[in-house]
């Protein structure tokens, strides 16, 4: 159950961060990688790692994304 709780945790943060991509927008990041690392405590805590996995590639693709705009754009 923690497993589904977090792939959708993920799914949502996956499509905010697709948004997030358009220029002038990065900032919301600093909303989005938060909102991936709880997703991620909650999908450690199952037995299945997919939603954990997901939730880190959400986190890595928003790290990615401020380090490109300099952490605002």
């Amino acid at each position: 159950m923690l497993n589904l709780v977090s792939l959708m945790i993920g799914a949502v943060a996956l499509v905010c961060a697709a948004v997030a991509f358009l220029p002038l927008l990065g900032w919301a990041n600093w909303l989005i990688i938060p909102l991936a690392v709880i997703g991620a405590g909650i999908g450690q805590m199952s037995a299945s790692r997919s939603g954990r996995n997901l939730n880190l590639f959400v986190i890595l693709v928003g790290i990615v994304r401020l380090s490109l705009g300099g952490g605002i754009l």
